[in-house]
């Protein structure tokens, strides 16, 4: 057992100054991956704190016709939400093939979008690993390497990012709300995560001691046709081999005025396919325009030794997502 300091701040400006006193503390809400990481010895903070009551565990509506999300909702709350699975199902299908329903209940909108990678060599101290242990070596570079980035990885590091609704996120254009000793910012979500580059030790572009309160999606009148679609090994309680989260707008001439997309299971952080996009509009709908677009996203895929599936199989489920959407708008 290590030994920590337990904290429960009263209000969001002392839990950053606390945490921002300590060089090796960390906030703790659900707790649902930071606990099994202290398990496993690949995390040992010295100072936790509590910051679970202290944001809004509500959907709220914005003035501009948007949604602010309290970064304290529970991941199953916010997937059954009425106004999310009506006007945004992308994100509560992207919820709901995320984890276990009891798991779902007590992770938290903040703390998901903070999860740390899945991979396994991070995950055994036993071995070198350039994000736990900075110049140690990558270990799944010539590894098991059959889950990891096939696209922005880094001769340094070519972890996924675990995250499901993170990525719905990243193709609604959220932004995230983070409370830090200089006040109050809003991030777009792109900007949050990194790719890995020579600082694979470092997951997001947030400073030390700044707190997630809140994550905005701005009013798109197209999410509603918006699907979610996760490949894995098994039915549930699995990571993605790869995923879509997808929103498509059509005029009735079947041309694609707007899309939306974002992959999971291919990067160190959500992928944007802005590439894709661009191909897609002003192009009739098709499954032809639909693969040659998710072929422009992949041109620069870089797969490893074990993973080179991920390119066909990351073509199909864009092409079929968007299938689906086309059928069902």
């Amino acid at each position: 057992m290590k030994p920590y300091r337990y904290q429960r701040a009263r209000d969001i400006s002392g839990a950053v100054t606390a945490l921002a006193e300590e060089p090796n503390a960390t906030f703790l809400a659900g707790g649902t991956n930071l606990v099994d990481l202290m398990k496993l010895g690949v995390m040992e903070p010295e100072v936790l704190v509590d910051v679970r009551r202290l944001t809004s565990d509500a959907v709220e509506e914005l003035p501009d016709d948007g949604v602010r999300i309290g970064a304290a909702i529970p991941n199953s709350d916010l997937a059954a939400d009425w106004t999310i699975r009506s006007r945004y199902p992308v994100l509560s299908q992207a919820l709901l093939s995320g984890a276990s329903g009891q798991l779902r209940n007590l992770a938290t909108t903040g703390g998901n979008l903070l999860q740390r990678t899945r991979c396994v060599y991070w995950q055994d101290t036993t071995t070198p690993c350039n994000k736990r242990e900075p110049g140690s070596g990558c270990s799944a570079i010539e590894g098991h390497n059959k889950n990891h980035a096939i696209l922005g990885a880094s001769e340094h590091c070519v972890a996924t990012h675990p995250s499901d609704m993170a990525v719905a996120m990243a193709a609604l254009d959220a932004f995230v709300v983070v409370q830090g000793q200089d006040g109050e910012r809003r991030i777009p979500i792109e900007e949050l995560h990194r790719l890995p580059g020579d600082e694979p030790q470092r997951d997001t572009t947030l400073e030390h001691g700044e707190l997630i309160t809140a994550v905005d999606l701005p009013p798109l009148g197209f999410a509603s046709n918006s699907k979610y679609r996760k490949v894995r090994e098994r039915a549930s309680y699995a990571f993605a081999l790869v995923s879509v989260a997808a929103a498509l707008d059509v005029d009735e001439d079947g041309t694609v005025r707007d899309v939306r997309l974002a992959l999971g299971g291919v990067a160190h952080k959500p992928w944007r396919a802005t590439k894709a996009e661009e191909a897609l509009r002003g192009e009739p709908m098709n499954e032809a325009n639909f693969r040659a677009a998710a072929d422009i996203e992949l041109e620069d895929a870089e797969p490893l030794r074990e993973n080179a599936f991920k390119v066909p199989l990351a073509r199909n489920v864009i092409a079929r997502t968007l299938l689906d959407l086309s059928e069902e708008r």
